[in-house]
Formats: C-alpha cells, sequence, structure tokens
C-alpha cells in the first residue's frame, strides 16, 4: 500500500483498517493517558509562528518568574503516578532552567514515578548531564517539511534537532519528535517525515493538532479535519508497525480520540487535567477509547485513586490544591 498516495485519495478507512491490525499485533489493544508537564511559560526564542509563548515573550518582563515553582511540578508527578498517567515529557521553552536544574528535577519525578522522563525543553548540547533518570529526548521538529520548518520555526534550526538526536541515540537514550496537523504541509511531505525517523531511527512520534492561538497567523486557521489527521497517524503507523506514536487532541475536539486509537495511537495527550477530571469531558476520553474496544491504563475519572498516594511534607500543599483543583468541578447527583 502506496500511504501516501492513499491519503492523498482519501481512502482513510482502508488504512485506518489495516493500521488498527497492525497496532494490535505489535503492541497489543492498551492505551495510555499521557502528561505534558511544564517547567515554565518562558521562551528566550519565542518565534515560532503558531506558539502561544511566542505571543506572551512581550509581556514577561521577568523570566525567572514565568517558571513554576518546582515542588509544584514534583506534586504533579505525584498526581499523575495516583491516577495512572504517563508523563510525556518534561517540557519548556528555552532558556528556562538550566540543564543542571533540569537534570534534578528529572531525578525527583523519577524517585516519586518510578520511571524515567523524557524531554523535551529544547535543542541543547548538555545531554551528556544526563543519567538514568531521563529514558529519551525529544526534538520538537513540529514540520517535516524543511522549507516550511524554515519558516515557521526560524530559531530552531533542523540540522541542529539532527545533531541532538543523533548524540542522544550516541549517548543510549530513546529518540522521540513532535509533529503539528494544520500548518500548511501536504501529505506528500510525509515523505519528509518517513525519511527522518528512518534516518534517525526514531523511537516515538508525537502528533498535535493545530490549536490556533489568539495573536498568532494561525489564529483564525481552522484546526486539521479529523479523517486527516487520523489518515495521516495512520500512513505512519503502516509505515513503521514497532513506532511508539502518541496523538493530542483538545478539548474541543474529543471525537479524534476513537479514530485516532483505531489508526494506531498507542496513547492520548494534551488534556487540561485538572479542568476535565471526573467531569463529562473526562469521561468521554474514556469512553472513546472504551469504543475503540481497547483498555485504558489510568483513570480520567476514579477519585479515590485521586486522593489516594504517597505524602510528601513538602509537596503535600500543591499535591491538595491540585486535589481540590479536579474534585471542585465533579458534579455531586
Amino acid at each position: 500500500m502506496d500511504v501516501i498516495e492513499s491519503l492523498k485519495n482519501r481512502d482513510i478507512l482502508k488504512m485506518i483498517e489495516r493500521a488498527g491490525k497492525i497496532t494490535l499485533k505489535n503492541h497489543g489493544d492498551t492505551i495510555t493517558l499521557e502528561r505534558a508537564v511544564f517547567l515554565s511559560w518562558w521562551c528566550e526564542r519565542g518565534d515560532c509562528a503558531f506558539c502561544y509563548m511566542s505571543t506572551q515573550k512581550p509581556r514577561i518582563k521577568e523570566p525567572s518568574k514565568a517558571r513554576r515553582n518546582i515542588n509544584a511540578i514534583l506534586a504533579e508527578a505525584e498526581i499523575c503516578r495516583r491516577i495512572g498517567w504517563n508523563i510525556e515529557f518534561l517540557s519548556g521553552g528555552y532558556g528556562s532552567f538550566s540543564g543542571e536544574e533540569i537534570k534534578k528535577i528529572a531525578e525527583r519525578i523519577k524517585e516519586i514515578t518510578g520511571a524515567p522522563v523524557w524531554l523535551n525543553t529544547g535543542i541543547t548540547s548538555e545531554l551528556d548531564i544526563y543519567g538514568p533518570e531521563v529514558a529519551g529526548i525529544t526534538g520538537a521538529l513540529e514540520v517535516a517539511n524543511p522549507d516550511l520548518q524554515r519558516k515557521l520555526c526560524p530559531s530552531k534550526p533542523r540540522k541542529d534537532i539532527i545533531d541532538m538526536l543523533e548524540t542522544a541515540g550516541d549517548l543510549g537514550f530513546k529518540k522521540g519528535i513532535t509533529l503539528i496537523l494544520g500548518l500548511g504541509e501536504t501529505p506528500e511531505d510525509l515523505e519528509y517525515l518517513f525519511e527522518f525517523i528512518r534516518d534517525l531511527r526514531i523511537d516515538r512520534v508525537t502528533f498535535y493538532s493545530l490549536n490556533p492561538h489568539e495573536g498568532t497567523v494561525f489564529d483564525d486557521q481552522p484546526q486539521p479535519a479529523s479523517l486527516y489527521y487520523a489518515g495521516t497517524v495512520a500512513a505512519t503507523r503502516i509505515e513503521f508497525p514497532h513506532l511508539e506514536i502518541i496523538t493530542g487532541t483538545w478539548i474541543d475536539n474529543l471525537a479524534n480520540i476513537g479514530p485516532l486509537i483505531l489508526s494506531g495511537a498507542n496513547g492520548i495527550t494534551k488534556f487540561p487535567l485538572f479542568r476535565m477530571f471526573g467531569t463529562r469531558y473526562g469521561k468521554r476520553v474514556e469512553e472513546e477509547v472504551r469504543w475503540a474496544g481497547r483498555k485504558l491504563r489510568g483513570t480520567f475519572t476514579d477519585t479515590e485513586r485521586l486522593m489516594t498516594g504517597r505524602s510528601y511534607p513538602e509537596l503535600d500543599p500543591f499535591i491538595e490544591r491540585y486535589v481540590k483543583g479536579c474534585l471542585k468541578n465533579i458534579k455531586v447527583v
């Protein structure tokens, strides 16, 4: 099957059917809930054309104040451990934390969750400072087409991303990339993506759909069509049966989840956890997984798990705040 031609011809259902069978054979029927844990809302580069941080950079006069409290970050890790969510990666803009600071945060998170973390903290040459607390390094490629990537992300040179990922592989880390659909790419651009995955031996791809932010050039653009999104994921799954695929969708597009799972997603991400937990939106996520015929690892509704966990004196005030934030949205019948 020429998957690019199939996508161009909108032969989506056949692709999804094939991709679903490949996924079940190679990965089983379990779907994970993933959460990117943000370190800061500041990015010293701040010029990616689609990014929320690009709209905030001119407003932030003291970048240090855009950093999250480290205990709040660690408390979020404990919440994820309680409810069975994976930490997809630590994410933050350029210049928000030093490499040594990120390393210490990753070490603490590994102590809390029992699992090493992925990093998505920008292009860096400091990878040799990391050890068993880090599982993999993510390059925020965002767009596979080199010309479009250069235009939309002028301060994130593709070559620098490639060099970082090659170094990550040499050091024994897994390698991942993020892609955003809806930025002007075409089905033909999948050839660039497939070549990138093969050449760099990428272990994980996270797909997102465009979330148009006010103040960016995309603020009046539509999000990509659900079947285009599903077809792109299916094409990638067919080409790379063993690749880990994470797909992100927004609270206003929860109907994407079922098709994305059937198309080859191993996990789903990009949810506002503390606004959705236990609500009809959280229940909808679980229903989408159930109706896709898959089993969900983790929960979006189990309040007992949410409230039951380990106690850390320095983290408990933040944990309590997060728990209350989840519970206040739940209607008591």
